[in-house]
């Protein structure tokens, strides 16, 4: 470096601390959901940054006792009822107007059903960023009012947002088609694989490793638990078992009828939510990942199965695709009969193709939390 770049680099002013305010989230540390495990991540490599973090929390899944920081973030509790389809909504308003009373430079707003109220937080004064990771109108469990309310979400969050984020180019290029504004790409992160020696998660469900299939998803329809459920029975794998980690966000009756149908079908365990060590381990010594939904943004459950190494099967739809592991299969959505076949082939004579570390070191530097809480903030200056 010459002594003119040096002293260029120096000469340059220091810019102050973004206050950065996050919405749209039922909370964390280690609360379930896609958003949620993003909004985790994102913040606290903000907060590295030198930003300015708080993020807003829904009441019910943050404990009053928990701790008001969380790795140099601030988390701020605010009441909601948990109610499912009202939640959101009423959390959303009161973070809003919180917002407006408390001026960060960015309001960043997660998901296009809390996006709702972007015009709000606008005719406030302030600077709103909206992700979108979803087409969540998309989703079997929603009926035609709770629908035509998120793209009414979608629609006015993307119109009237300062900044947009896609969390995949399959979004982006909806959001584009759709409104002709522009944004910006950027996916969802994973950490660094932890390496585990501990087989205490599997001794305590009863999983031998390299026997069993793993889905990590939250019990919804969206997921499509009762088809692997139903594809595992008709496979028939003998000595394998089938590891479904994750709970319902509400009392429902799909979750009642996969509780029921893992019941009835010998060999399939429900773990409920689980994180930390006890996810790396399952992880680790899985088989084979299924997931097959019938949409997604981009799931960060298939990012860290292929973080593992593990062969995984998917449904064959555009974010699945697009991230581009080789040693993915892929099912058509609602094929049950097909995904019993490719579950029978790897685990009665093909074990699966686990990802090599060439492969695995390119999706770490594509999904690397450093570099999106980076490209983030770009995103939030081009807003101001």
């Amino acid at each position: 470096m010459t002594t003119i770049e040096r002293w260029s680099q120096t000469a340059q002013p220091a810019l102050p601390p973004l206050r950065i305010t996050m919405l749209g989230l039922r909370g964390f540390p280690n609360v379930q959901g896609g958003v949620e495990n993003h909004a985790q991540n994102l913040s606290f490599r903000l907060a590295e940054l030198g930003c300015d973090v708080e993020v807003i929390v829904r009441s019910p899944y943050v404990p009053s006792k928990s701790s008001r920081t969380w790795r140099n973030v601030s988390l701020v509790r605010i009441w909601s009822p948990r109610v499912k389809g009202v939640e959101a909504f009423l959390h959303t308003l009161l973070g809003v107007l919180r917002a407006g009373w408390t001026r960060p430079d960015i309001l960043h707003i997660h998901a296009v059903g809390p996006a709702l109220l972007t015009p709000l937080g606008r005719a406030l004064g302030l600077r709103v960023v909206v992700t979108h990771h979803v087409l969540n109108y998309e989703n079997e469990k929603w009926g035609p009012f709770a629908r035509s309310i998120l793209r009414l979400g979608e629609s006015v969050g993307m119109i009237f947002a300062n900044g947009r984020i896609a969390v995949s180019q399959d979004l982006a290029d909806h959001i584009k088609d759709t409104y002709q504004v522009p944004v910006r790409v950027i996916p969802n992160g994973i950490g660094a694989p932890l390496k585990v020696q501990s087989t205490s998660t599997l001794q305590a469900f009863g999983l031998t490793r390299n026997r069993y299939a793993l889905t990590v998803a939250r019990i919804d329809e969206q997921k499509r638990q009762l088809d692997v459920i139903e594809a595992f029975r008709r496979a028939r794998p003998m000595g394998w078992k089938l590891a479904l980690v994750g709970g319902a966000d509400y009392s429902s009756e799909y979750a009642r009828a996969v509780a029921q149908a893992a019941k009835k079908t010998d060999g399939v365990v429900l773990l409920g939510h689980q994180t930390g060590e006890a996810l790396a381990e399952l992880y680790t010594n899985a088989g084979v990942f299924v997931l097959p939904s019938s949409h997604e943004g981009q799931p960060i459950a298939v990012l860290e199965s292929i973080s593992y190494g593990c062969p995984v099967i998917l449904s064959d739809i555009p974010a699945h695709r697009e991230i581009g592991a080789s040693n993915a299969e892929f099912v058509k959505t609602g094929d049950i009969a097909g995904l019993a076949d490719r579950l029978a082939a790897i685990v009665h004579a093909q074990p699966g193709q686990r990802l090599d570390e060439t492969e695995r070191a390119r999706l770490m530097q594509v999904h690397d939390w450093r570099r999106i809480a980076q490209q983030t903030l770009d995103v939030y200056r081009a807003a101001l």
